[in-house]
């Protein structure tokens, strides 16, 4: 299943570093808002720490992906 996750993060990312939170949501399953529930109360999701530009969230591919194949 992890390999799924993985071919749909790399489908998403298309060669980006960093995606949006409901780009990220999308890869696990979740709803964004989850996501940035997590987010506002722990400052990460799943250990995975975003940059904060303007008032996006830019969440980092390496980061998910190395999550995805269990290398976190």
């Amino acid at each position: 299943m992890a390999h799924q996750h993985t071919l749909e993060l790399k489908q998403i990312a298309a060669g980006r570093d960093h995606i949006q939170t409901f780009e990220f949501a999308r890869v696990f399953s979740r709803a964004a808002q989850t996501i940035r529930k997590s987010y506002c109360l722990t400052g990460h999701y799943l250990g995975i720490r975003p940059l904060k530009l303007g008032n996006r969230l830019m969440w980092p591919v390496a980061d998910i992906a190395a999550l995805l194949n269990g290398s976190v």
